[in-house]
């Protein structure tokens, strides 16, 4: 059973990264120097989809508090810096999206679009610290605690957190081109089409550090599915980049999408059997099936959840179908 709720805590993070991922490379996007309307249009966009994705975190983080304490106190003690930064960048993009169109000020606006811009770097460089930090192992004591955190500030944790900046700007730029019109999907096509050279690049480079990494060969339980995916996650880069060029934004969008998910897939998998490799205990690490609750605390959690998750399922297709197609901008904001 507790495989059943790690592999539904992986996927409820992995969908949380895909359409969360989104909104962060769209902040990014705020970035370039476009006219009002401009930003305007692409905060539209998004504007649907923005709270529902951050359901997703929700969720995710609900699965890891309840199925899996231990996990969860040792996530947040010995990768706290990763975990805070990134859950600071979701609350500066949430407050400044809101607060932007409060002040009638161009020169406000602009301010807060640069909160959305800060806060987007720093969910992406979070959440990619926070996935390196996993997969390169941590300093597990005997005692069972995570021993500091300067374990994180390695060359590998920095190039993956810039690999996950690379990779949500090149996935929000995809996804304008299927929501903006027509005449403005055109260029921002052309944008996400140099990015993604950009995200193949930061993802080849930390994948190097990877592979010279003591720490993470060590860590690597499963060798196969460590060097396996991160071609799987290149190989749909290259397949976003050819579908931008002719002119499919929705398989680009897609590829970019599954791009996102294979990281999580990714430690996940490498790890295998275990939820943290000591990197001091060699006997020390934490095993999954260690690391969830006991057997009766799981079941009454499916039961728990097993109404919700349709209905959560249910509610994000929904809000894909109403608000499916390009923007017109007659569709009412609530910013």
């Amino acid at each position: 059973m507790e495989l059943a709720w790690y592999a539904l805590l992986g996927l409820f993070f992995a969908t949380y990264l895909v359409l969360g991922g989104y909104d962060y490379g769209v902040g990014l996007l705020l970035a370039r120097r476009d006219s009002p309307a401009a930003r305007r249009a692409a905060l539209n966009a998004v504007g649907p989809f923005f709270l529902g994705n951050e359901v997703w975190l929700v969720a995710a983080v609900g699965i890891l508090f309840g199925a899996f304490p231990t996990l969860e106190g040792e996530l947040l003690s010995g990768l706290y810096p990763a975990v805070i930064g990134a859950l600071a960048g979701v609350v500066l993009v949430t407050a400044g999206v809101q607060l932007r169109s409060r002040p009638t000020a161009e020169w406000a606006r602009a301010g807060w679009d640069r909160v959305v811009v800060a806060g987007s770097a720093l969910a992406a460089l979070g959440w990619g610290a926070l996935l390196a930090g996993l997969l390169q192992g941590v300093p597990l004591r005997a005692d069972g605690h995570v021993d500091g955190v300067t374990h994180l500030f390695t060359p590998f944790v920095a190039a993956a957190g810039l690999a996950m900046v690379a990779l949500v700007a090149a996935h929000g730029a995809t996804f304008l081109t299927l929501r903006l019109p027509a005449a403005d999907a055109a260029p921002v096509a052309r944008l996400a089409r140099r990015l993604v050279p950009v995200a193949v690049t930061a993802v080849g480079a930390a994948t190097v550090l990877g592979l010279l990494s003591d720490r993470v060969r060590g860590a690597a339980q499963q060798p196969l599915a460590a060097v396996l995916l991160p071609l799987l996650l290149v190989a749909a880069l290259l397949v976003a980049r050819t579908a931008l060029g002719r002119g499919r934004p929705g398989l680009a969008f897609a590829a970019t999408s599954a791009a996102l998910a294979l990281p999580v897939a990714l430690v996940g998998a490498a790890l295998w059997p275990w939820a943290l490799v000591s990197t001091v205990e060699p006997a020390g690490g934490l095993t999954v099936a260690d690391a969830a609750a006991s057997g009766p605390t799981l079941r009454l959690l499916g039961w728990l959840a097993l109404p919700l998750l349709p209905a959560l399922l249910g509610f994000q297709a929904m809000c894909w179908w109403v608000f499916r197609g390009r923007i017109d901008g007659r569709a009412p904001v609530y910013w």
